[in-house]
């Protein structure tokens, strides 16, 4: 396969390795070149010698090259995968989540919505845009795949600062892929699912049999509350997701902290403590990968390297790879869950919005499965989010300082201009240097 695949921020311990071990995986795409891309010069050479070795392990399996000049590695490239950070990630987050907590505000996690979630896009969109403007000068025909969070925010200001082809991933729905076909005592390739909403806030609207096309909704909503109780967990589902599912008739899947992140009344039904622990065990995730490429590289210095190598000899379940390959081959794939422009997608939500939905997959990218209205009580929730995306995403593309306050004073877990301009100053001074020069 003659392709070209560049992993932008591949110097990243968790992101670099687990997406060559998926690339690995691939048959399809033996013989591709694969350019590993990072501003970080030291951390990008550790990778690369690392994945030098895997890709000998595996036969030469690809064309490995690595740059921290990002023309020279967009230049050509079919596909684009970019999971960047900006500055030390679990510093700024522990920032995002104290800081506005500190002046009143009700959020739970800071990661992607809330006062915290705002600042992070405010940090992480500007230099995405510039990877995606470069996509468009350098490599107009290429595809672009997004891990990095906040994921809805940074995808409508790529649709709305560029006209380059790209798609937002997220794995939240692996849950749902998980425990329905365990629900239902069913394989998860018989089930049709149709979730719908915006990242970290999806719900479960439909559920079908794939072969027989048979309404498996009912006999969800008979088991869900059940089940979900008896396998609840704090980090999935627990209190806050049982609370919304029966208030407003339909599942959220992403979990209590994720969910907790876009609502008023999150920390009413979540637990402190849970949210800390969440943010700690990320950190402690993080710093075990960190910790485990590091050693490996210690013995590949010195010429001790294991011969059965260091990738996962499993997928990763993200759906990159996947969507290439669908890409590439024209199969027409069902995804169950990915980041697109709404355009018609969902009625009843703004139509300048990124929305998460499923989509249909084939050499001409993704396609969202058309849904119509959704039911009236989730898109009013729904709606409240976009409107904070709208003005978030706004201000950092006018770089207005004006917006920008605005956008945290109509937060659900900030709700008062004296609150949002605290947060505002102090963020501003703590994160100098990171954040755009609003005016």
């Amino acid at each position: 396969m003659d392709k070209k695949i560049v992993l932008v921020g591949a110097g990243s311990t968790s992101f670099g390795p687990s997406m060559f071990s998926d690339l690995y995986l691939s048959d399809l795409l033996k013989g591709s070149t694969v350019v590993l891309h990072d501003t970080n010069k030291e951390k990008l050479e550790m990778i690369y010698e690392l994945l030098e070795k895997e890709n000998e392990l595996a036969g030469n399996k690809f064309i490995l090259q690595r740059t921290t000049d990002r023309k020279e590695a967009f230049l050509e490239a079919d596909f684009i995968i970019n999971s960047i950070e900006v500055g030390d990630r679990m510093e700024l987050w522990w920032q995002d989540y104290k800081i506005p907590r500190k002046h009143g505000s009700t959020q739970v996690l800071g990661e992607c919505g809330g006062p915290g979630g705002t600042f992070h896009a405010f940090r992480i969109i500007p230099p995405i845009l510039e990877i995606a403007k470069d996509i468009e000068r350098i490599c107009p025909d290429a595809f672009l795949i997004n891990f990095s969070n906040p994921m809805s925010r940074v995808c409508l200001a790529i649709k709305r600062a560029t006209n380059i082809n790209f798609v937002g991933l997220c794995h939240q729905i692996q849950f749902l892929e998980r425990d329905i076909p365990r629900m239902l005592d069913k394989k998860l390739e018989d089930l049709k699912m149709t979730v719908a909403g915006l990242n970290h806030f999806g719900f479960l609207l439909d559920l079908k049999d794939e072969k027989s096309d048979k309404d498996l909704m009912p006999k969800f909503n008979e088991h869900a509350i059940a089940f979900f109780k008896e396998h609840e967990d704090p980090f999935e589902f627990s209190r806050l997701t049982f609370e919304v599912y029966q208030r407003f008739g339909y599942f959220p899947h992403p979990g209590d902290n994720h969910l907790g992140e876009y609502i008023q009344f999150g920390e009413e039904f979540t637990e402190t403590q849970d949210m800390i622990d969440w943010i700690n065990r990320t950190d402690r995730y993080n710093q075990l990968i960190y910790k485990r490429v590091q050693r490996y590289h210690r013995r590949l210095k010195k010429e001790r390297y294991p011969s059965k190598g260091m990738l996962y000899k499993v997928d990763s379940g993200e759906r990159a790879v996947p969507i290439i390959e669908a890409i590439i081959e024209d199969k027409n794939t069902y995804e169950n869950s990915v980041n697109i422009p709404n355009d018609g997608i969902i009625e009843n939500l703004p139509q300048d919005l990124v929305v998460e939905v499923p989509a249909q997959v084939d050499k001409d990218g993704l396609h969202g499965i058309k849904l119509g209205k959704i039911p009236r009580n989730i898109a009013a929730l729904l709606r409240i989010e976009a409107t904070i995306q709208d003005i978030c995403v706004q201000a950092i593309l006018e770089k207005s300082e004006k917006l920008a306050k605005i956008s945290l004073a109509i937060d659900p877990n900030c709700g008062s201009f004296e609150m949002a301009e605290k947060i505002f100053d102090e963020m501003m001074e703590k994160q100098k240097g990171l954040l755009p020069n609003f005016s």
